[in-house]
């Protein structure tokens, strides 16, 4: 009896596990190694727009929902988190925990409301929401309006480790950094993750064999909202401030660059492309060309030549190929 048949839905095929394994292991140990020749300040900046790139990735890549308002989760842990550290004296690891419920707590609201609608209607609820967080960010009394929170302290974790100084407080990021992929990579491959791409390739499909779409999306939609406030509150963490731009449309904007450039639907993607945005970012910061000029181009260049994202387009061309079927021998 085949697969239509029985009511069940047969797995995809998986992507070039062993290719995306293999740049997952040097990816690692370049991390681990990079704040002893890098700036670590620059590569905590990498490391938390990576986290947030992935968490989009999980919503946009597996389950087919286009969020234009993920600032909102990004940025409103940011604010949660700088909050609780510096207004209530909570512990780093604490204060990223109340910055992570709050964010989830938006995405179960905005999630609930943004899939009863589908296609470009629930993008532009996703987005009429977020502008109006963004607005009461700006009137709120604990976010200090345009000013933001500012000064920080990074405290010690928990208890015991001094996070004021810059290599521990790298590490610290790293670590958070790995359990985020870790968390994804579990989903994506989980009987939950399989659920989502079907919801994503043929959503009638999915209500026919008795799935409850609008709870698995909810659920993607939570899951996403917490791990892109997992990021925003490492940031505020790592920069020790926490202001409007983390909550503004931009920076929604900016993760579906990031997602598109690296990879819709893959691991690392997102890794790469956050790291190229803001790479141009941290570069072209002194120059007198405009970096949004720059992101423009190879936006561009990206999406006429390739169509899949960078590490996409890696995985589908004969080099992906070949080094698939090499590991696999």
């Amino acid at each position: 009896m085949n697969s239509q048949a029985s009511g069940t839905i047969t797995p995809a095929r998986r992507p070039l596990i062993r290719v995306e394994t293999v740049l997952i292991l040097l990816g690692v140990a370049a991390l681990v190694l990079a704040p002893f020749y890098f700036y670590p300040i620059f590569i905590m900046k990498v490391l938390c727009f990576a986290l947030f790139a992935c968490a989009f990735n999980l919503l946009l890549g597996y389950a087919g929902i286009l969020s234009f308002g993920h600032a909102a989760f990004f940025g409103g842990a940011a604010y949660f988190t700088a909050h609780a550290v510096k207004e209530w004296g909570l512990s780093p690891e604490l204060g990223i925990l109340v910055g992570v419920a709050g964010a989830a707590l938006l995405g179960l609201v905005i999630g609930f409301l943004a899939i009863r609608r589908q296609g470009i209607y629930s993008t532009m609820i996703t987005l009429a929401l977020a502008q109006m967080f963004f607005f009461f960010c700006l009137q709120a009394d604990f976010t200090h309006g345009e000013d933001g929170i500012q000064g920080i302290p990074r405290g010690r974790l928990f208890g015991l480790i001094d996070l004021e100084n810059p290599l521990y407080m790298y590490f610290f990021v790293l670590g958070v950094f790995l359990a985020g992929m870790l968390v994804i990579w579990r989903v994506i491959h989980s009987p939950f993750g399989m659920i989502l791409r079907s919801i994503r390739e043929n959503e009638n499909r999915a209500i026919s064999l008795g799935y409850s779409v609008s709870r698995y999306k909810l659920g993607a939609f939570v899951m996403s909202a917490a791990l892109a406030g997992l990021a925003g509150g490492l940031k505020a963490l790592v920069f020790q401030f926490a202001t409007l731009t983390d909550v503004s449309w931009q920076m929604s904007g900016e993760v579906v660059l990031m997602t598109l450039l690296g990879g819709i639907g893959t691991l690392v993607g997102p890794v790469f492309g956050a790291a190229l945005v803001t790479t141009l970012g941290n570069y072209f910061a002194t120059s007198e060309l405009p970096v949004t000029l720059v992101t423009g181009v190879i936006f561009m260049v990206c999406v006429l030549v390739f169509r899949r994202g960078m590490i996409g387009e890696l995985y589908a061309s004969r080099l992906g190929k070949k080094l698939e079927r090499r590991a696999e021998d």
